[in-house]
């Protein structure tokens, strides 16, 4: 059985105000892997994200999901398939932690929508995985920010989704929440199968827990592939314009990018 899940086939988009173009994207996206999403503010990375949900449909080119075309999906079939977390997503009234995950398990609910017995299962399983089981009686409105996308990646988790996608999920969290989310993320992957799509503007954790890097610049794929081949000086210093100098961090080996500032320049002159 092919492990593809989603497939990109020479897609452009364009939007008609600012004139910005995705122009000819291929890729391939494949279950048990992490793919990082990387590239510069105004690069692409948000649209092909929205691109590969159904909710932007490309002026050309085609998106797959498992072999059928992902526009022919309603929103509730794509659900059963695949879970997309937007940019700081907030529910607009207060829930407790175990009612926003019970949230993921609307795809599959029958009429009323009350919870059944594999619903609940599923919730506190979801609890245990991602760390959240003391968080489950609290109001998501009393959470921190590393606590609150926990939560949000556990209620998309509750879908069951052969697919994740992700748009910035450690946006404005702090060193050690980050590396909690990856952390989570790759365990996803390696321990059930699930394939991810991370948007991600930290270079280092896309090398340090991605398995592919799609590397965006002026809505082109400019490199892709392992974040070795990807995380390279000569790519990332054109596409950010800016002195960049990739190093094999000393403890994991993975590449870790450096920004050569004046001063470090200066001594160097």
């Amino acid at each position: 059985m092919s492990d593809l899940i989603l497939s990109l086939r020479n897609c452009h988009y364009s939007y008609e105000r600012n004139g910005f173009r995705l122009e000819d994207i291929s890729l391939d996206i494949n279950a048990g892997r992490l793919y990082g999403i990387v590239g510069p503010n105004g690069s692409g990375k948000s649209t092909l994200m929205k691109i590969m949900t159904g909710i932007k449909a490309p002026d050309r080119g085609d998106v797959e999901l498992l072999g059928r075309n992902v526009l022919n999906f309603s929103r509730l079939e794509f659900a059963r398939e695949a879970a997309f977390l937007p940019q700081n997503p907030m529910p607009s009234y207060d829930l407790t932690v175990r009612e926003v995950i019970g949230l993921g398990r609307f795809p599959y609910q029958r009429g009323l929508g009350f919870w059944d017995e594999r619903d609940e299962e599923i919730v506190e399983r979801t609890l245990q995985e991602t760390e959240s089981e003391k968080l489950a009686d609290r109001f998501f409105s009393t959470l921190s920010g590393g606590e609150r996308q926990r939560v949000l990646v556990a209620s998309v988790l509750a879908q069951e989704p052969k697919l994740l996608l992700l748009d910035e999920p450690g946006a404005a969290l702090d060193i050690h929440h980050k590396t909690h989310i990856f952390d989570l993320l790759w365990d996803l992957t390696k321990k059930h199968g699930i394939g991810v799509v991370v948007v991600t503007h930290d270079l280092n954790k896309a090398g340090e827990f991605c398995d592919d890097i799609i590397l965006l610049s002026e809505g082109r794929v400019v490199e892709m592939g392992t974040p070795e081949a990807v995380m390279r000086d000569e790519p990332l210093s054109r596409v950010y314009d800016a002195r960049l100098r990739v190093i094999k961090h000393p403890l994991t080996g993975c590449p870790t990018v450096n920004v050569i500032g004046k001063k470090l320049h200066s001594h160097n002159e």
